[in-house]
């Protein structure tokens, strides 16, 4: 074979090979998908009447560069896909996903804002419950700590949880703590899941432990302005 046909067969392949991605990438990409492959039901079902609705998987779960695609979707879905053929997947309620903080902050990073402007300037869901937390404190303490933390840590279930007791997102649980009504998750005694939806805010603000010497505050008011705890959060 001459050098011509051979550049030519190389380009055909490429073609070939673009086009197949051309389709692969957005079908692969949709949450149908992704559902008919993952043992995900519960999240699925939580995602499609969360606030998240028209967010994809890929958005929130693939870091969107060339390594987060290689590792966040070709990698892990390689392996999901070799244990759902040879192994026993994992139960859809003991499921651990990872959401980046800079995936999270590239659609809201306004929120790191929260603390330093004057209250009347907040966005309207933040200035409803009287939110004054720094955010950005938050994040700069992860990134410190080095333990894996982010935005999750405290929002882990905003997507794939329902809220409860009438209020109109998937709130942190530390209110429901203060709550004067129990909460009992629909998810199994002992799963992941459950541990997820009953984690609260005093997990890290429960009066003893420390950051940077100090004690952490336990107090509500040091996140949210006091007219607001009685008037909102706990009614």
């Amino acid at each position: 074979m001459t050098r011509k046909p051979k550049a030519i067969v190389i380009m055909a392949i490429v073609a070939a090979a673009l086009a197949l991605g051309g389709v692969a990438v957005p079908l692969t990409s949709h949450p149908r998908f992704c559902a008919s492959c993952h043992n995900i039901k519960p999240s699925y079902d939580s995602w499609v009447v969360s606030t998240h609705k028209d967010v994809t998987c890929v958005d929130c779960h693939v870091r969107p560069t060339l390594e987060g695609y290689l590792n966040d979707k070709v990698k892990a879905g390689l392996k999901d896909v070799a244990i759902s053929v040879f192994s026993t997947p994992t139960d859809a309620h003991n499921l651990q996903a990872t959401v980046h903080t800079e995936v999270c902050l590239s659609c809201h990073r306004a929120i790191l804002r929260v603390s330093e402007v004057a209250v009347r300037d907040l966005p309207p869901p933040v200035q409803k419950v009287g939110l004054v937390m720094s955010h950005r404190k938050h994040i700069e303490a992860f990134a410190k700590r080095a333990k894996g933390e982010g935005c999750t840590t405290c929002h882990s279930r905003v997507v794939h949880e329902k809220p409860i007791k009438g209020y109109p997102i998937v709130l942190p649980r530390g209110h429901v703590s203060e709550d004067s009504e129990p909460y009992y998750p629909d998810h199994p005694e002992g799963t992941k899941l459950r541990s997820a939806a009953l984690a609260d805010c005093f997990r890290c603000h429960d009066g003893n432990a420390t950051y940077e010497g100090k004690v952490l505050d336990k107090r509500c008011e040091t996140c949210h302005l006091p007219e607001k705890i009685a008037s909102y959060l706990f009614n």
